[in-house]
């Protein structure tokens, strides 16, 4: 395909695929004209007391939707193949990986970097697709390509949510009814910080206040971090700007999700 002149696009993912993955690979579709996807449950990116053994799966219904968006390519190796004994080498993008997940999650975007950076090294792909609900994630990864010379395009899609705001997650599945509900926190909390920055107020600590304060509201959600901050270096502002990325993390029960928006730009 490549040697035919055909652009090759990756929609990595770790499989449990919802409509938010099925975006990416729409949007793969649209600008590509060879689409791969990989589905692969990355060890090292989970730490000790993580979801790792839980985590969902379900390969059949996964493979039955890429069928569906008639997805060429499916990449779907073993641990042992993406990992082979005696393995020792990382790729770690100093300064961001410690920053928002990071911080929360040690070693965790060093599993990210470095599988990332092995699967594009074997699919090869002219562009990649990622999700904006993980802007940590894509910032990271973007300094990675220009770091280490990756011919390799980043394409950030939107979050895709459901009707009442939820942001679409693998791990939404760990939530019973009740929780469900505890978590659109994390929605209201950026909306109202967006509307308070929209009417004015550029103040990142006010702002931040009041997001933990909405978050304060639905008292069985432990927040992990709130915070506002640069989005392609993720260092925090004093002032919000057009462009300034606001995120939240938080636990539900034992679930942890994230959600974040951009300043000035349609959510």
């Amino acid at each position: 395909m490549r040697h035919g002149g055909k652009r090759l696009g990756l929609v990595p993912t770790m499989g449990a695929l919802h409509e938010g993955h099925l975006s990416l690979v729409r949007a793969a579709k649209r600008a590509c004209e060879v689409v791969a996807a990989s589905i692969f449950v990355n060890p090292t990116q989970f730490g000790p007391n993580e979801d790792l053994a839980k985590y969902p799966r379900n390969f059949e219904r996964d493979c039955e939707l890429l069928e569906k968006e008639k997805v060429e390519l499916l990449f779907a190796p073993t641990v042992e193949e993406m990992y082979p004994k005696g393995v020792v080498t990382w790729v770690t993008v100093e300064g961001l990986s410690e920053r928002l997940d990071g911080r929360s999650r040690p070693g965790h975007f060093r599993g990210v970097a470095t599988v990332v950076a092995k699967l594009f090294d074997i699919v090869r792909p002219d562009a990649a697709f990622f999700g904006r609900k993980d802007a940590a994630q894509v910032a990271v990864i973007q300094k990675m390509v220009r770091d280490l010379n990756f011919g390799v395009e980043i394409v950030a899609c939107p979050i895709v949510r459901e009707r009442d705001g939820l942001a679409l997650s693998s791990r939404n599945v760990y939530l019973d009814a009740a929780q469900r509900e505890q978590a659109l926190a994390l929605h209201r909390s950026l909306t109202r910080v967006r509307k308070m920055w929209e009417t004015g107020e550029k103040n990142a600590t006010r702002l931040i206040a009041a997001g933990r304060d909405e978050i304060g509201r639905e008292g069985t959600v432990r927040l992990d971090y709130f915070e506002i901050v640069d989005a392609e270096n993720l260092d925090a502002v004093t002032s919000a700007e057009r462009g300034t990325l606001v995120a939240v993390a938080g636990f539900v029960g034992m679930t942890r999700l994230i959600d974040n928006v951009v300043l000035g730009e349609s959510q």
